[in-house]
């Protein structure tokens, strides 16, 4: 997705209650201006011809002119690819889905793509040849494993602690929850230094705009390396859900404050 599209989501996204389903026509005359110099305009109606269906949904109201809502894809797409909230209220079976595999060093292209693969998808390591996730895979390793023939190279198991092993001491061990803390600890630097004046100025919108910048560079680097576990399984001290409360609050000053505006 182009960079300007994914400012566009975010910045359709301070318009909503709760973060939900918010509406471009709801924003501010003086957004609209900036909006207009940005090409913002020309990209919403880009996106309602080529993929109106999968980021926007438009309607026409009577008098009112065109109005554009973010569709759930959209939405997600807006908050960097995953909604936290969906993730952590989903349910955990207790069994952990496992994949190791043991590429030779003549296939060492496809060790790395598969480790990236598998991180991009929020597996934890327990050693760089084991890692975990709590999710079912579905289909996800089948192009993979060569439909289980070549077991000595990979194999996914489905499985249980077979010793007394805590979900705790697993979760510790498979995912770098320092690191995730500390950039949802970035997160909230970045969020307590909204502007709290309106902009009514050039000055002020500018300083609005690197905020908004600043704020959404920080929440995509800590959600990119977050597995956003089940609730269960969450460890204590986890910033995320605290994060999560905070950038509502502040999206919703955000906006208050006249949102993007110039």
């Amino acid at each position: 997705m182009k960079a300007k599209t994914e400012e566009l989501l975010y910045l359709l996204l301070w318009g909503a209650d709760q973060l939900c389903r918010p509406t471009f026509r709801n924003l501010s005359g003086s957004f609209e201006e900036w909006a207009y110099r940005q090409g913002f305009r020309q990209q919403l109606r880009h996106l309602q011809r080529k993929q109106r269906k999968e980021l926007l949904d438009r309607r026409v109201a009577v008098g009112l002119g065109s109005e554009y809502r973010l569709s759930e894809r959209g939405r997600v797409a807006a908050l960097g690819g995953r909604d936290p909230v969906t993730a952590w209220e989903r349910p955990w079976d207790g069994l952990w889905r496992m994949v190791l595999f043991d590429l030779p060093e003549a296939r060492s292209a496809s060790r790395t793509r598969l480790r990236r693969f598998l991180k991009q998808r929020g597996f934890g390591y327990l050693q760089n040849s084991v890692w975990i996730t709590p999710d079912p895979l579905g289909l996800l390793m089948e192009s993979w494993t060569a439909k289980g023939q070549d077991v000595e190279s990979l194999i996914t198991l489905e499985a249980r602690p077979g010793s007394g092993e805590s979900a705790d001491a697993i979760v510790g061990g498979a995912w770098s929850f320092d690191l995730i803390n500390s950039r949802y600890a970035k997160c909230l630097k970045v969020l307590d230094q909204l502007p709290p004046q309106r902009p009514l100025t050039s000055k002020a919108a500018g300083q609005l705009r690197r905020w908004a910048h600043a704020e959404r560079d920080a929440w995509r680097e800590a959600i990119s390396i977050d597995p956003l576990l089940p609730r269960t399984l969450l460890p204590a001290g986890y910033l995320g859900e605290k994060v999560w409360r905070r950038r509502q609050s502040a999206l919703a000053q955000a906006h208050a404050l006249g949102g993007c505006v110039v």
